[in-house]
């Protein structure tokens, strides 16, 4: 596989591919990046020497979701192209382990939720805060996050746009280890090699069965959200929604 996809930079590690997304601070969500890393999981994929990959972030956020001012966030005014990149995510055949070093939020969320495992740092948060936006969850959340964490659960996360912090995650399932901070990538990559030492072939098998008709999934509830996700964003409470949340305050919301 290429050493870099844009602004995604590879390399291997025995049968391992580290992938780390460098947009720091904060790894906002484009097309453009959700295209590449697709891109470089398919190379993956095809690489027989690799069996799974481990999926990082520069910076002080892993990934905190769209960037509602950059155009190539939402491509074409809307989310379709975004959507059709997470569908591919969705798609590919090895393992994926994500390390959370910090805010998983919104389309960053769902981003984690590509990943089969996730190891956080104890300044990890995720949120799926669309509804504070004045928006409806996206990047197929309202499949993956109750197969993760229940119904109950993902309503909570979803109607409330609640922080959850790393530890009530791991209690959750959300995540499957928190380590400091320092330990993080290591732990991943522990977690990462002790998949890959395993028989390739019942790996990938096993995955198939375990995530069933998932990009199915993904792609029906993705047509679903755009669908609302193009209504809302032309109410006066998602105009209102984007300014409070650039100003950190509550939104002053009107239902309208």
């Amino acid at each position: 596989m290429k050493e870099r996809y844009g602004d995604i930079s590879t390399r291997t590690d025995g049968h391992v591919a580290l992938l780390e997304i460098d947009r720091p601070p904060h790894n906002h969500v484009t097309v453009t990046l959700m295209k590449d890393l697709a891109d470089a999981l398919f190379d993956v994929d095809a690489e027989k020497a690799l069996r799974v990959s481990l999926l990082m972030s520069a910076g002080k956020s892993f990934c905190a979701g769209a960037d509602f001012a950059a155009r190539d966030s939402v491509g074409d005014g809307g989310t379709g192209s975004l959507y059709e990149q997470a569908v591919r995510l969705f798609s590919t055949r090895k393992p994926v382990v994500a390390a959370v070093q910090g805010a998983a939020i919104g389309a960053g969320l769902g981003l984690a939720l590509a990943a089969d495992f996730r190891v956080a740092a104890p300044e990890a948060r995720f949120s799926a805060n669309f509804v504070k936006l004045g928006f409806h969850p996206g990047f197929g959340i309202t499949a993956t996050l109750p197969r993760l964490v229940g119904a109950q659960k993902a309503a909570l996360m979803c109607l409330t746009g609640r922080r959850i912090k790393a530890e009530e995650a791991l209690g959750w399932g959300l995540v499957d280890d928190v380590v400091p901070q320092e330990r993080l990538r290591e732990t991943a990559l522990a977690l990462a090699r002790e998949l890959a030492e395993n028989a390739p072939l019942a790996v990938e098998a096993t995955r198939a069965t375990l995530r069933a008709d998932i990009a199915k999934e993904v792609k029906a509830q993705t047509d679903r959200e755009l669908v609302i996700q193009t209504a809302l964003r032309k109410t006066a409470d998602f105009a209102e929604g984007i300014r409070a949340v650039a100003e950190r305050r509550p939104g002053n919301f009107t239902g309208t």
